[in-house]
């Protein structure tokens, strides 16, 4: 840990909490260990399961990932809440339910038998964190930028202001003189989506699913007419955007 005047600053005590998800969020800080020791530098990590065994409560700052889905986890999430002082929601499924709530579209009966046949199984409707518990900053993405949250909990760590793009993916898209997945035959949410990941899914060539939620400067009644120009109907688009739960559907003309 570096000095500053001889004076060594207090480190930040965080811990890394899952829920109901596939763990990739919290893969995605363990990942790239060029920068994980710098990173882990400024921070004291008193509860990360997939870098340590080691288990506390007394922490400033919860990273959560994943949805709420059933009535423990609510009780846990509510437990977390008390005990930090910054509550951060980790990737899609935390923000806003994420590929889950796609179960919430169908009665929950034949879900579960769908998919576990007579089992029992305790589940329930899917919600984001900010459904249960109040939520002090969200990061979105599936999975997470590890850039982008590294440069987050430094700024928190610091005390420096947060920002996030207000523009959409298409610019990212764009600077990487990417050709438009439009014009491959496929529907992209990129013209509406907030921007911040570096457009990974246009680069590889496939659409954008909008999971970072919209972006603030997005052009909507641009985006509809380039889907009627490439002959896509409003239930093509209404399956993408369903998929992470992240944009709101009233976007889309259904006439």
């Amino acid at each position: 840990m570096l000095k500053y005047l001889g004076i060594e600053p207090e480190k930040i005590k965080i811990g890394v909490f899952d829920f109901t998800g596939c763990g990739g969020c919290e893969l995605q800080l363990a990942n790239k260990e060029g920068t994980l020791v710098d990173f882990l530098a400024l921070l004291d990590v008193v509860n990360f399961r997939e870098i340590s065994s080691d288990r506390g409560d007394d922490y400033d700052i919860a990273l959560i990932e994943g949805s709420i889905t059933r009535e423990d986890e609510v009780e846990r999430l509510k437990e977390i809440r008390k005990r930090a002082k910054i509550l951060v929601a980790l990737g899609s499924c935390a923000c806003f339910g994420g590929v889950n709530t796609l179960k919430n579209k169908f009665p929950l009966r034949e879900v579960v038998e769908e998919v576990y046949g007579k089992d029992r199984v305790e589940t329930g409707q899917v919600r984001a964190l900010g459904d249960v518990v109040k939520v002090d900053l969200q990061i979105p993405g599936c999975p997470v930028s590890k850039e982008e949250v590294e440069k987050i909990v430094v700024n928190i760590v610091n005390g420096a202001e947060i920002k996030f793009p207000k523009y959409p993916v298409c610019v990212e898209c764009r600077q990487k003189l990417n050709t438009c997945v439009f014009d491959l035959g496929q529907i992209c949410l990129g013209p509406i989506t907030r921007a911040g990941c570096g457009a990974p899914c246009p680069t590889g060539k496939v659409g954008c699913l909008g999971c970072r939620g919209p972006a603030e400067e997005a052009n909507y009644e641009s985006f509809r007419q380039i889907l009627k120009d490439h002959g896509f109907s409003t239930a093509e688009v209404m399956e993408k955007i369903n998929f992470f739960n992240a944009l709101p559907e009233m976007m889309i003309d259904e006439s």
